[in-house]
């Protein structure tokens, strides 16, 4: 690679880590050709990019941005790497699990990955991070919970009103 095109290389992650703010580190080592396109498909169809790069253009990328929430992140360049690129911070996480399981492997292992500023480093952070609410589930769970004391109060009040109309009003007997 020519110190231009590993230039390039840099400019292209400065982009992608630049345009998302959640991003995972993965090993794909020994996955086979197969396998790899097989997860290049999964991610493209849940609209998460994946980019194979070098760990030292990888860590040039990040270090040019001089922020410390990259700083987690560079013990975990070593070996086989692939990025990937989501909006979403746990459909990558989910795509990783689901891809494991459907083949029944223990790759691509989770190296790190930062969600926001956050970085979850290792493996055994995979099930956590497919836990995370995404915005849109946020805001619903929200909007349900500031609708339910309504719900509450306007079921009060209709409960209220049905058992008055259903009560029987009658006269009282005059005592003789």
């Amino acid at each position: 690679m020519t110190p231009a095109q590993k230039n390039e290389a840099i400019e292209v992650l400065k982009g992608k880590f630049s345009q998302y703010s959640n991003f995972y580190i993965t090993n794909t080592e020994s996955l086979t050709v197969d396998q790899v396109s097989k997860l290049r498909r999964l991610c493209f169809e849940k609209n998460v990019e994946i980019k194979v790069a070098k760990n030292t253009l990888i860590k040039k990328a990040l270090e040019s941005f001089n922020d410390d929430k990259y700083a987690g992140i560079y013990e975990s360049l070593n070996g086989v790497t692939a990025l990937m690129f989501s909006d979403s911070p746990k459909e990558p996480a989910l795509i990783l699990s689901s891809f494991r399981k459907d083949n029944k492997l223990e790759k691509p292992v989770l190296k790190a990955a930062l969600i926001d500023t956050d970085v979850f480093t290792g493996d055994n952070q995979l099930v956590e991070l497919t836990k995370i609410k995404t915005k849109n589930e946020m805001i619903g769970e929200v909007i349900g919970l500031l609708q339910s004391p309504a719900k509450r109060v306007l079921a009060a009040l209709l409960h209220h009103h049905e058992s008055k109309e259903g009560a029987t009003t009658e006269a009282p007997v005059a005592a003789e």
